[in-house]
């Protein structure tokens, strides 16, 4: 889970964090939506796809996962207990949509875009990237083009996702971490180790993303007992959100221009069918939970894990909703995708 990185990597990393630190200015600048992920996203994808190599060491990002996940977990409130008993029927809900997207966005790439059969249902997958990177591989399936039009669709629902938002009416323009009085650095510290110890764990039993929802158990468990009191500090947490939208970009690397330009539509149709199909389920489970569309909206859309639950922190969602839901979609998605494809006899 951590590991000592090589100075190559750490080259690689320190000029991708670079970039996307400009890219962040550059968004804080033109006042774009969530800059702080948003920013970052665009700019380290476009140096990727123009010949810079981009990428955050393995090690580095799962300290900054670890980070976020401490940050978030700030952010509970006795709210996530009052809902516990209402989220099986998100969780159904979310069950349902995910199988009827996984199966439209599948005939689609098969019937609009030429693919086979097997390729179009892992291209069409709303998440779990590197599980279907896996199976493409194992399969012997065109895994470039599965992979740029996933990378494609982690972009554009990134940039959607607070377009919506505001579209929704949702004020984006105040602070992107929860205001309050800092947490002392003994208390950081504990919850920090507290959540590497969890997220050891969770590896261990092969949970997605194990030191992201570590850092926010402890977290969570810290701020919900009063011991550890305080919020991330601001520089922190807006560094670690920074580092997210990064890693976002550098989805992109080593994939051409040539690659990109020939899945870019069948990535951004999908993403679009996707979307819809997310507000479909989305609106109505909002309704019936009592809670903000937009929350519900950033608990179903099928980004990556950590960066809808990073989003969901920037739109004031329940973070325990938010996480649940795209641990249980990753679960979901564990057991749909070899359903589907393993049922197929030939390509």
């Amino acid at each position: 889970m951590l590991a000592r990185p090589s100075l190559t990597a750490l080259r690689i990393t320190g000029q991708t964090l670079i970039i996307g630190t400009i890219g962040a200015a550059l968004a804080e600048v033109i006042n774009a939506p969530i800059a702080v992920l948003t920013g970052p996203a665009v700019l380290v994808s476009l140096a990727a796809v123009t010949g810079i190599r981009t990428g955050i060491d393995d090690t580095i990002r799962n300290l900054v996962f670890l980070l976020v996940g401490v940050s978030i977990g700030s952010g509970v409130d006795a709210s996530a207990t009052q809902a516990m008993l209402r989220w099986p029927f998100a969780f159904a809900a979310l069950g349902v949509m995910l199988w009827a997207t996984l199966w439209l966005c599948a005939q689609l790439l098969r019937r609009g875009f030429g693919m086979d059969r097997r390729s179009a249902y892992l291209a069409a997958a709303p998440g779990h990237l590197s599980f279907v990177i896996s199976l493409s591989m194992g399969l012997n399936l065109d895994s470039t083009r599965i992979i740029v039009i996933q990378s494609v669709r982690l972009l554009a629902l990134t940039l959607t996702v607070p377009a919506l938002a505001a579209a929704f009416g949702i004020d984006l323009s105040g602070p992107v971490m929860p205001t309050g009085a800092a947490l002392a650095w003994v208390h950081l510290a504990t919850l920090l180790l507290a959540g590497l110890g969890i997220g050891y764990i969770l590896d261990r039993i092969g949970l997605p993303a194990p030191l992201l929802i570590g850092g926010m158990v402890a977290s969570s468990l810290g701020h919900a007992t009063e011991i550890t009191p305080g919020v991330m500090h601001p520089w922190l947490g807006y560094a670690g959100l920074m580092a997210v939208g990064t890693l976002i970009g550098a989805r992109f690397n080593g994939i051409t221009r040539a690659s990109l330009m020939q899945s870019l539509g069948a990535g951004l149709i999908v993403t679009t069918l996707t979307i819809a199909m997310t507000l479909l389920t989305a609106l109505p489970v909002a309704y019936a939970l009592g809670f903000a569309s937009t929350h519900v909206l950033v608990a179903f859309a099928p980004g990556g894990l950590e960066t809808m639950i990073a989003m969901g922190i920037v739109l004031g969602a329940n973070p325990g909703f938010v996480a649940a839901c795209h641990v249980a979609r990753l679960l979901f998605l564990t057991i749909l995708l070899p359903t589907f494809v393993g049922r197929i006899n030939h390509p």
